[in-house]
């Protein structure tokens, strides 16, 4: 018998002020069976990075089809494609076939850096495709964060975020991108 995805809720207010972006969201998370608490909570902290009307969590681990997250238009093109961990570089060029935008967020720190000097010259064909690595113990502060109802804050200012609770001290979210699209400044 297959084991079924377990239910986490999250309310999670947003303070973008570098998008100008203020929202409170009710999200859903179904967590699958082999899904850690650190890997949920980057998916949640992408949400929050990322967050616009139309962003939405997917199947991603359930579905070889889907990502993590993506946002679609009002015609179901996807616009945005979001990967958290270290996705194959076959699975990230399908997407960016699929999505005009594509992104990869690895965690890990050592694991991500083998990874990237693995997938790095296959991915600079790559014209709409950003990779970000978390900063070391990023993924596993925000693992901590985990519960089955969860009333969460984010705040990002000045390229820098963070995200907590009432009960926590925040989190800061730190990355390095690795790599951003063609079109980039």
């Amino acid at each position: 018998m297959a084991l079924k995805s377990t239910i986490y809720k999250a309310e999670l207010q947003i303070a973008d002020m570098d998008r100008h972006y203020y929202a409170d969201h009710a999200l859903t998370i179904a967590r699958h069976p082999s899904e850690t608490d650190e890997r949920m909570m980057v998916r949640i902290a992408a949400f929050a990075l990322f967050a616009q009307e139309r962003l939405e969590f997917c199947k991603g681990l359930s579905d070889t089809d889907e990502p993590d997250l993506w946002q679609k238009d009002l015609t179901g093109a996807i616009e945005r494609w979001i990967e958290v961990g270290q996705p194959d570089e076959r699975r990230i060029a399908k997407a960016c076939g699929r999505a005009e935008d594509v992104v990869v967020i690895a965690y890990g720190g050592r694991t991500s850096d083998i990874w990237w000097q693995g997938v790095q010259t296959r991915l600079d064909r790559l014209r709409n495709v950003t990779v970000w690595s978390l900063g070391e113990g990023v993924a596993a502060s925000l693992g901590a964060l985990a519960e089955r109802t969860m009333r969460l804050q984010c705040t990002v200012q000045d390229g820098a975020a963070w995200l907590g609770s009432a009960t926590t001290e925040p989190v800061a979210i730190d990355w390095t991108v690795l790599k951003a699209p063609a079109n980039a400044a």
